[in-house]
């Protein structure tokens, strides 16, 4: 167990880097999905430093990445839009959350329209920062049980995905062999195997 001294450092460093005020800098881009905004920080501690927010499409990038269970193994999803090294990645279902939408909703939303699956049983996770450096969005990681097939998939225009059903074990295999790589993918594998092992096969 962390020794109460060091909670108290801890308390007492944050106490005098939190922001107290952000102001917006204007600055013109003309991106399309992907924009920036500049701020000046003013910390607690009298001192001011720049910063610049990533915005991903209408709102703050928060995303929803899903596990879904079927007949005891895991739907996994294969679609090319990443910029990696094989240029394909392999992972789990997972999509921006919507403006008004919760994350749970917004899970069950990316789902459906990406498999055509719908889940009986969601479980939450986790839920992540996955660049707080130049990023608000916060992740959340879903366990999707007793999953079932009710329609086909609702894809975007350049949207391409595919999908496959892989047992847990494998699915460790596949990310030792550096199949999977994505961060939410791993991450979402490692939350989750307080349930998957044992129960999975």
């Amino acid at each position: 167990m962390i020794r109460k001294e060091k909670i108290e450092k801890l308390k007492v460093i944050i106490e005098e880097l939190k922001t107290i005020k952000v102001i917006k800098r204007n600055i013109k881009q003309e991106n399309k999905f992907l924009q920036s905004e500049a701020y000046y920080f003013k910390l607690n501690n009298g001192k001011i430093i720049s910063r610049e927010k990533l915005i991903k499409g209408d709102g703050n990038g928060s995303a929803a990445i899903i596990m879904p269970v079927v007949n005891n193994e895991v739907l996994t999803v294969i679609e090319p839009r990443v910029f990696t090294n094989l240029t394909v990645g392999i992972g789990f279902p997972a999509g921006y959350i919507e403006n008004n939408e919760n994350p749970k909703d917004g899970a069950l939303r990316e789902l459906k329209e990406e498999t055509g699956y719908i889940a009986q049983n969601l479980i939450h996770l986790d839920s992540f920062y996955q660049d707080e450096g130049c990023s608000e969005a916060l992740n959340h990681i879903f366990l999707a049980l007793n999953c079932k097939k009710v329609c086909e998939q609702s894809l975007d225009k350049d949207e391409i995905i595919k999908y496959m059903l892989f047992n847990y074990e494998e699915l460790l295999e596949l990310e030792q062999m550096g199949y999977i790589k994505g961060c939410n993918s791993k991450l979402a594998l490692e939350k989750s195997k307080t349930y998957m092992k044992g129960s999975i096969k």
